[in-house]
């Protein structure tokens, strides 16, 4: 069995394991420098976008940033992802592989379940399981792990550790299993409403759209967290904004450029920014007119202005994108010039493709802050090159259900998450997400030619390759990288810069009140 990417297994695990621990020590600075020190006791309240009767305890079956944090209080991964986007350990210690990527063996942490419970391999293959339950269609991690041949795989080490086999080679199978829908369930869960997890806080009550409540758990493998109790709320922009201002929430997640400029200087709030950290655009729908034709595709990227989009819809606060997700990231290629706005060639492509001076409709909702604006502010860029552009909107707790299947033109965004991921999720022919409907089967061949890469640097390559046939040819107008921006109370410490999707985001177990 090898390391990952041809680490030494131990090095590389026992360094890893050493950087998120050393994290959760890390605290704020004082007025004057000094430093302030954890303090026991108290509630912390979060809120977060809500979804209303949509909204889940089911961990498998999360879309909403509510959801996750909510399942982040009750359950672990084996895996979590750190700020640059590698697999660090959480529940599995340590991981390998052998040569062809097909094997991998997880060592497990000593860990207790809420209801005492020690955390053992028949969890973990139960709660792969139920991921991969063919009658749960909404179960997100789903087509990401098909490629976990269960009944091969099986409990080592007296159930200490788990052999996961694949049907394919994958060298990126830790990524996946920290992408979100992935927890650790205790082996027999079946009621989502009675969630029993070994997450740092024990649940007690739940309101789908409105609250959820738990406790500190005392016997958490890394320790109490540091408050007494976790609210997690539900609440639209408006309402959150006010909320933390009022001192009636200590967190206010995702809020806009226009409300931190607001609280700009205000003694009560702070804003925890964490730059181009997400990814703003259009979803084209290319199994149907006129973006089944590559051309008509090309000319919305021609027409996106992506620094008047930046600058007016997210505040300035933001990069420009390039059609291509996870600036930053591993696997992000370099050196490709940025596709700038081009309205006179896009009209040509419009006119060769047929779709010029016809209706168009684009559907968005108010899920997001910038989904709407954007919408029409490309309806009016596109307008200068004869394409008319209807934007509707629909309801924002089921908007990325139906927008799978209604309208040309959908609004996209993403949290951070590994390259792969966000490919797998949303542009093979069976992606559970696929909202630009691509659908071609050379394309995930060379998706799965380049997972099963073993050696780093052809693996690279072969991702830059799959990476510039999607901008090109695909469906994504991919305009901007938004800061990731949070409201804080002052009085709530240890908040850090972190990207959606990530160990330290929405990390309530090493926060504390003071």
């Amino acid at each position: 069995m090898h390391g990952v990417r041809g680490e030494s297994t131990r090095r590389g695990f026992l360094g890893l394991a050493g950087g998120a621990a050393g994290a959760v020590l890390l605290g704020s600075c004082a007025k004057g420098g000094e430093t302030k020190r954890p303090r026991k006791g108290g509630t912390v309240r979060a809120v977060f976008p809500g979804a209303g009767a949509k909204e889940t305890l089911d961990p498998h079956a999360q879309r909403q940033f509510v959801d996750i944090a909510r399942h982040k209080a009750v359950f672990d991964k084996l895996v979590e992802l750190n700020g640059t986007l590698h697999p660090v350990p959480r529940l599995a210690t340590r991981w390998e592989t052998n040569a062809e990527a097909t094997v991998w063996r997880f060592e497990l942490r000593d860990a207790a379940f809420h209801d005492g419970h020690r955390l053992d391999a028949d969890d973990v293959l139960y709660s792969l399981a139920r991921i991969l339950d063919p009658d749960a269609a909404d179960h997100k991690a789903k087509s990401s792990l098909s490629i976990i041949d269960l009944r091969r795989s099986r409990a080592i080490s007296g159930g200490r550790g788990v052999e996961l086999v694949l049907k394919r080679p994958n060298a990126e199978l830790p990524s996946l299993l920290a992408m979100t829908g992935t927890a650790v369930v205790r082996r027999g869960y079946r009621d989502p409403s009675r969630p029993v997890g070994t997450g740092p806080f024990q649940f007690r009550s739940f309101t789908a759209g409105r609250t959820f409540i738990a406790r500190r758990f005392d016997d958490h493998w890394a320790g109490p967290p540091h408050v007494d109790e976790l609210r997690i709320l539900s609440a639209e922009t408006e309402a959150r904004g006010n909320a933390v201002q009022a001192g009636e929430v200590e967190y206010a997640h995702e809020m806009s450029p226009t409300f931190a400029r607001v609280v700009r200087g205000n003694s009560k709030v702070r804003i925890v920014a964490t730059p181009g950290s997400g990814a703003e655009g259009f979803a084209l729908k290319t199994d149907r007119p006129p973006f089944d034709d590559p051309d008509a595709a090309m000319a919305m990227k021609l027409l996106a202005d992506r620094e008047k989009l930046v600058n007016t819809v997210l505040g300035g606060k933001g990069e420009l994108g390039n059609d291509i997700f996870g600036r930053g990231f591993e696997y992000y290629p370099e050196n490709v010039p940025q596709r700038g706005r081009d309205v006179e060639e896009a009209r040509r492509l419009l006119r060769k493709s047929g779709a010029l001076n016809k209706e168009i409709t684009f559907y968005t909702a108010t899920i997001a802050d910038t989904f709407v604006d954007s919408a029409h502010m490309f309806a009016e860029q596109a307008a200068e090159a004869g394409l008319r552009i209807k934007v509707t909107t629909g309801p924002p707790e089921s908007y990325f259900t139906d927008m799978l299947k209604t309208g040309t033109i959908g609004s996209h965004r993403s949290g951070a998450m590994p390259i792969p991921t966000y490919l797998s999720e949303r542009f093979l022919s069976d992606s559970p997400q696929n909202a630009t409907a691509w659908h071609r089967p050379d394309f995930d061949e060379q998706f799965v030619k380049a997972q099963s890469e073993t050696d780093e640097k052809k693996r690279t390559e072969l991702y830059r390759d799959v990476q510039l046939h999607l901008r090109d040819t695909g469906g994504l107008v991919l305009w901007g990288h938004p800061d990731w921006l949070n409201a804080v109370s002052t009085k709530l410490h240890g908040v850090k810069p972190a990207p959606p999707n990530t160990l330290e985001w929405a990390r309530f177990d090493t926060v504390w009140l003071g």
